[in-house]
């Protein structure tokens, strides 16, 4: 017994040693406790394979390992199985079957609702930002990984899931039942004139083609002489892919000008990201909508646009989730999705565990009856009527008095 346990330890030592991400070296002090644990990880995975009531495959055991042991890390870092893998770099692309809600473990281990997906059964069902899911078809999420939570979320269209749902604010709980349905992500929508010279742009989430879309929305808005002002929604974006956002962003800004950082313990995870010469919109004001939904993606281009002066934030807190997921391919097809750095502003502010504050707060208001009804039906209400957007309409005018009366008579 000895001798395997022996054995296994010097296999696993092997692998993480040898495997370690360049720039990495670990000290004599370090490589002597890593071997001392990974001898006692051999000889649980011995015991099992000799005293468990049934016979398991290898792979099961170091996949549950390794499941377990980067999910310990904290709320955002996940160990992905090839099918998990090849799942999310699907979803990267715009597309997969659910009912539609961004997801994440939050601080006190609770599955958590960060924002419904446009369009999605979850946000016909009314589900909110901030909801904890507290059971998925009767079966308790408490101790679920967020990997674990996906699967069981999705599945074929067409079939039921039953959440029960708790509400804090309002002190609910309530089970919901959604139809699964095919994903489709739009992630640019709504592009339109809400006054005369000011539009509206809602971005839902940051994907590949994110940045060519807004590109188009944004020149379709010029022909319409849009130029008092530009009314850029991210409420309830749950984020997406860092470079999107990067480009997203830099669609308002002069070439150079940076638009996140990020730092890590690993040299190399100390970036910096600005915008590229890729003929910006510089001649109006932005007011960006925001609220407890919009996370991560969302906060850079919203805190990047405040630090420059280019935009005026209005709603409510933003999420706070500022930390960067580095996903790491591994040699079976599966993969490491290891949190290794912060984002910060460019004025240096970390985001995470803190969101922004807005400029000019605006608390949600409950829509109308006849509203809620439409809304149900498929027939949501139009933008022109939402209060925030009303809010920033008046904010966009009172800006264009004042910049004609700042202007000296001649």
């Amino acid at each position: 017994m000895k001798k395997r346990i022996l054995f296994f330890s010097a296999v696993l030592l092997f692998a993480a040693l040898g495997s370690a991400p360049r720039g990495w070296s670990a000290t004599k002090s370090v490589q002597e406790a890593l071997y001392e644990q990974v001898e006692l990880l051999a000889e649980a995975i011995t015991v099992i394979q000799a005293e468990y009531v049934e016979e398991i495959e290898p792979k099961k055991l170091i996949y549950g390992a390794l499941k377990g042991m980067v999910e310990s890390l904290d709320r955002h870092s996940q160990f992905l199985d090839p099918g998990a893998y090849s799942e999310m770099q699907v979803e990267t692309k715009g597309e997969f079957g659910g009912v539609g809600l961004e997801i994440t473990i939050a601080k006190d281990g609770v599955l958590t609702v960060v924002a419904p997906m446009d369009d999605t059964p979850a946000a016909k069902a009314g589900l909110m930002s901030q909801d904890k899911i507290v059971k998925i078809d009767g079966e308790s999420t408490r101790g679920i990984s967020l990997h674990e939570a996906v699967n069981r979320l999705r599945g074929r269209a067409g079939s039921k899931v039953t959440l029960t749902v708790l509400r804090e604010e309002q002190e609910q709980m309530f089970d919901v039942v959604m139809v699964r349905s095919v994903i489709q992500i739009r992630s640019v929508k709504e592009a339109q004139a809400v006054a005369e010279g000011i539009g509206y742009v809602r971005i839902s989430e940051f994907q590949d083609n994110t940045p060519g879309d807004l590109q188009k929305a944004l020149s379709d808005l010029e022909k319409k002489q849009i130029s008092d002002g530009l009314i850029l929604d991210l409420r309830n974006n749950p984020g997406g892919l860092l470079d999107v956002a990067v480009d997203v962003a830099g669609q308002f800004l002069p070439a150079g000008s940076l638009i996140v950082s990020t730092k890590g313990r690993v040299e190399s995870q100390n970036q910096e990201f600005r915008s590229k010469p890729d003929h910006p919109s510089l001649d109006f004001p932005i007011v960006v909508l925001v609220n407890n939904g919009s996370a991560s993606a969302s906060e850079i281009v919203a805190g990047a646009l405040r630090d420059h002066g280019r935009a005026i934030l209005m709603g409510t807190k933003t999420f706070g989730k500022g930390s960067v997921q580095t996903v790491i391919p591994l040699r079976d097809g599966s993969a490491v999705r290891l949190t290794t750095s912060i984002y910060y502003t460019p004025s240096g502010q970390a985001i995470h565990g803190k969101g922004l504050q807005p400029d000019v707060v605006v608390e949600p208001v409950p829509p109308p009856a006849s509203a809620r009804e439409a809304e149900e039906q498929g027939e949501p209400p139009p933008v022109a009527k939402d209060p925030a957007v009303l809010r920033a309409v008046d904010l966009l005018r009172g800006l264009k008095v004042y910049k004609k009366a700042a202007v000296p008579a001649v």
